[in-house]
């Protein structure tokens, strides 16, 4: 990777990580976007993609614990259902193409999510009402999982708009509750990744410190309520056309 590449990556990962961060995710679906341009080997797109989910979640995790959106009743069932299947989803070795397509349909469906977040998500609820049904929740949990091992994500942008949608969570409770799921499940999910090939690159210390700075700025913006709609709708033109781009080519 030329030095020219490395400072797009990291310009790209550090406003990636800023962008998710405001609603508690952790960017995953963003990163693999970016190094889906530059082509970079599925073996190498997925552990680096955990490992800044991993780095990113925990500091969300902890600001918005800090800021008192959390909520461990409604954040169990989902993890009793994901950490089993998320290493299933783990261990799995996909070819390029399958890869690649499967890795697309995810940009899309999380394309999709931020323009809703964007110009739909005006809850009413308390943010101190969590209304999770358990049993739903941990077979939820269980396809969230797997999908989250396999392609590399940490499932947030599978969880937050279905934790909307039905009306389980308020937005910044939403946000308390993906990130801890997100952390979870991506460190399952690079664990379990380790019996297959993977390959972390070089750069990896320099990715991080950008996205960890992203996250620091992403947070702080979250809980200040930013209004987030231009960026969120640029940010899903990006990841639309990216996995446009992973299912015409795979």
């Amino acid at each position: 990777m030329g030095p020219q590449e490395l400072a797009i990556l990291c310009a790209a990962f550090f406003v990636i990580a800023a962008l998710y961060t405001t609603v508690g995710h952790a960017g995953a679906s963003g990163y693999l976007a970016v190094m889906a341009l530059f082509a970079l080997a599925p073996e190498t797109m997925r552990p680096t993609a955990l490992t800044l989910n991993i780095l990113v979640a925990a500091f969300t995790v902890y600001r918005f614990r800090r800021a008192r959106f959390s909520s461990w009743p409604g954040l169990w069932p989902f993890l009793l259902g994901s950490v089993p299947f998320a290493a299933m989803g783990g261990i799995q070795s996909l070819s390029r193409g399958t890869y690649y397509t499967a890795m697309g349909a995810v940009l899309l469906i999380a394309a999709s999510y931020l323009v809703w977040r964007a110009f739909g998500a005006r809850m009413v609820m308390q943010e101190d009402v969590v209304r999770v049904r358990k049993i739903p929740a941990v077979l939820i949990g269980c396809v969230i999982g797997f999908l989250s091992g396999l392609i590399g994500v940490g499932g947030g942008i599978f969880l937050s708009p279905i934790l909307l949608m039905l009306g389980w969570a308020g937005p910044k409770t939403t946000a308390g509750i993906s990130a801890p799921f997100i952390l979870v499940n991506s460190a399952v999910a690079l664990v379990a990744g380790s019996l297959t090939v993977q390959e972390l690159p070089g750069e990896l210390p320099l990715l991080a410190a950008a996205a960890l700075g992203g996250a620091i700025l992403g947070t702080w913006l979250g809980l200040e309520r930013l209004k987030q709609t231009g960026l969120l709708v640029t940010l899903a033109i990006v990841m639309s056309l990216a996995g446009l781009k992973l299912i015409l080519t795979a």
